[in-house]
């Protein structure tokens, strides 16, 4: 049976390239917003922003954080790694750069955005995987995240449980 996970991702430059690894079917995703539920979510400021991020945690075991080239550092991706962790979910990153968008494009290689987040002390970059698919061209990506986006899940939600 699929796990159930939330995917993180900055929405604009990267749902086409979040769409090919949710089409993956590898694990029970959280459905996309489409750009008017979004608006309507921001719309309601923080707090209501805060609310639909932990309702769609709620019954994830795991956090996917996609990660394209202006993911790191943005506030809400920031706070679902952070409420992830506090939760106590798997937490593990993607990197996406390669996949091509809707016009074909590929990306630059974003920034680790587990860096920037400590747990006590210690960076959350010491302790959750990152995974650079390590190929160039974009059906060897998706092939290569497509066989083991399984196994990163898993291992993300064990390593979760060792802290």
């Amino acid at each position: 049976m699929a796990r159930k996970a939330f995917y993180s991702f900055h929405y604009k430059p990267d749902n086409w390239r979040v769409s090919q690894v949710r089409n993956i079917g590898a694990v029970e995703g959280n459905p996309a917003a489409s750009d008017n539920d979004w608006e309507t979510v921001t719309n309601g400021g923080d707090d209501a922003i805060k609310r639909w991020i932990n309702n769609q945690l709620n019954g994830r075991g795991c956090t996917i954080v996609l990660i394209g080239a202006a993911t790191a550092g943005r506030k809400w991706i920031n706070y679902e790694i952070e409420k992830s962790w506090s939760d106590a979910k798997g937490v593990l990153g993607v990197h996406i750069h390669n996949l091509k968008d809707v016009d074909g494009n590929q990306a630059t290689k974003g920034s680790n955005p587990f860096s920037g987040i400590n747990v006590g002390n210690v960076s959350l970059s010491s302790i959750v995987k990152t995974y650079d698919p390590p190929y160039s061209a974009s059906k060897d990506v998706y092939a290569y995240i497509e066989k083991n986006l399984e196994t990163w899940i898993e291992e993300a939600i064990k390593i979760r449980g060792n802290y």
